[in-house]
């Protein structure tokens, strides 16, 4: 059992949890809380850390599993909670082995929609946003590198375990990305709010990549100029514009609605 504080282990926790470049740097990333932990990958899950209450709560079952893979770490109360990044823990984390995918793999998926983030800076958005993109069946969503770490704490949490299953691609250079995707037959739309038509006028049953631009400034003038279409989501009473997750949301479940309507379409035909 682990009981100290100044632990290596502990205080390399505490490293994934607060610090994006650790995450970079091992690959890794922290979840918290027995949903996210029991949803994890297996191939994913490098080790768990149960405090010592949590240990009795835990599924035979499970408990067995983990122990027989040598991936259990029991703690102390007090440590726990020290390492924790939530005011009221659990008394679960586990380190996971952060994913890769390519463009190509998101560009193969089920559904041809796909999400495309330029900056966005706020975690909960950003968690959000991957989160809506499973409910709404999308492909896969591509963030620049400015945008939010899919794997700090906030964002992890906000997925809902989203962030399972998925597919994201971060993209170095986030313009040259959208050409490519454009090469591979998608219709790309912005979101602006100088938009020439609403948004529900278009068609996205076909290849449609959606272009969510800063919470704060919008899309920028080099990944504007790329896109095919620009739409406009209509707004009653003062409000300027809708948070950058519910905007996405609304695109994206307007793109579900009409995949649906298609296949109601062709069932009766």
């Amino acid at each position: 059992m682990i009981t100290s504080t100044s632990n290596a282990q502990v205080k390399n926790i505490i490293q994934l949890l607060q610090k994006t470049k650790a995450r970079k740097k091992q690959g890794l990333f922290v979840v918290e809380g027995w949903k996210m932990c029991r949803e994890m990958p297996e191939s994913w899950i490098k080790s768990v850390y149960v405090a010592e209450d949590f240990y009795k709560k835990i599924p035979p079952r499970d408990r067995e599993d983990y122990e027989q893979k040598g991936i259990l770490e029991i703690v102390s109360e007090s440590v726990f909670c020290h390492m924790s990044d939530t005011k009221t823990p659990q008394g679960i984390l586990s380190i996971g082995i952060q994913p890769a995918y390519t463009l190509e793999d998101l560009l193969c998926g089920p559904r041809p929609l796909l999400l495309v983030l330029e900056d966005l800076q706020d975690p909960g958005n950003v968690g959000t946003i991957l989160r809506t993109a499973e409910g709404a069946g999308a492909a896969g969503v591509v963030l620049s590198r400015q945008s939010a770490d899919l794997f700090s704490p906030k964002t992890t949490r906000s997925t809902m375990g989203s962030i399972y299953r998925m597919p994201f691609y971060y993209a170095e250079d986030l313009p040259e990305t959208v050409k490519k995707i454009k090469q591979d037959g998608y219709t790309v739309y912005a979101a602006d709010l100088a938009g020439a038509q609403i948004y529900d006028e278009k068609d996205y049953t076909k290849k449609s990549a959606l272009l969510i631009g800063n919470e704060g400034n919008g899309l920028s003038p080099a990944l504007l100029a790329l896109a095919d279409e620009s739409v406009y989501i209509p707004m009653e009473g003062q409000a300027e514009s809708l948070n950058a997750a519910m905007a996405a949301g609304i695109l994206m479940y307007e793109a579900a609605r009409q995949h649906r309507r298609n296949r109601f379409l062709e069932s009766k035909s």
